[in-house]
């Protein structure tokens, strides 16, 4: 397991090389063990995920995301950013099912805010109100988390406090697929500024950009498909194949022993 993982890092480290606007998933066990509290509850518990770097005004967030059996994990820790608000800063996590790249937000786009120390919404596109980006407020599923708190002392990248946000997203709600668009967003209230993920200049606070502008997500080792087990899909292919076959040789002996 951990050449596996060895190896699916190096497969990832490639990417931003690449696709500058795009931002790998991996697979990973370990997320099981995510405690949900808003921060680093152990040095390392989102170890075996992806991560992206943006910038803040005063040092990197980080951005880590895996998924494992019916979820997609995302951290968000905002070390570059020690000044915070509560009830009012907070991050927003988005998915294009498609990847559409739609000019208006339609109803295969998710977007999951969660303010910190405070409340989440899950947000549908859709919305005839263009106010609003055209996104609606939709009940959350029942096993949906989102989180925002303070990490300080087991965080791996500085004990100094500053917000982190947690999120547990079902796969059912934004689809199977190895190819989503994405976008990540964090809002500092203190400077009314918002830092992103594609990097897009002085986007207004509390605003969700069209789907156009999104980057994309990808599983490089496509373990993240419609049919959960790809391997099992083929075996079953397989075997479906060998057994019309058979039928097929069965039945011309059949016939021409008749």
């Amino acid at each position: 397991m951990k050449r596996f993982f060895v190896i699916l890092l190096i497969i990832v480290a490639s990417f931003p090389a690449v696709y500058a606007q795009t931002m790998p998933i991996t697979i990973s066990s370990r997320m099981q063990n995510v405690m949900f509290d808003g921060k680093w509850s152990f040095t390392q518990e989102w170890k075996e995920s992806s991560l992206t770097e943006i910038n803040g005004d005063s040092g990197p967030i980080y951005i880590r995301i895996a998924h494992w059996q019916n979820y997609v994990y995302v951290m968000i820790d905002v070390v570059g950013v020690s000044t915070f608000e509560k009830n009012s800063d907070r991050a927003t996590v988005c998915f294009d099912k498609n990847d559409a790249k739609s000019s208006i937000a339609n109803y295969n786009d998710y977007c999951f805010v969660t303010v910190l120390d405070g409340k989440t919404f899950v947000l549908q596109g859709g919305s005839d109100t263009a106010l609003n980006g055209h996104f609606k407020n939709i009940l959350p599923p029942l096993d949906f988390i989102g989180i925002g708190g303070i990490s300080d002392f087991n965080d791996r990248y500085t004990r100094i406090p500053h917000p982190t946000y947690e999120f547990k997203i079902p796969i059912e709600l934004i689809g199977r697929s190895n190819h989503y668009g994405f976008y990540v967003s964090v809002y500092d209230a203190a400077k009314t500024k918002v830092y992103s993920w594609p990097e897009m200049k002085d986007t207004p606070p509390l605003t969700i950009p069209n789907p156009t502008m999104w980057g994309e997500m990808i599983s490089p080792d496509s373990s993240l498909p419609e049919f959960p087990y790809p391997s099992l899909s083929l075996i079953i292919s397989i075997i479906a194949i060998f057994y019309v076959t058979r039928f097929s040789k069965n039945q011309l002996r059949c016939n021409s022993s008749q």
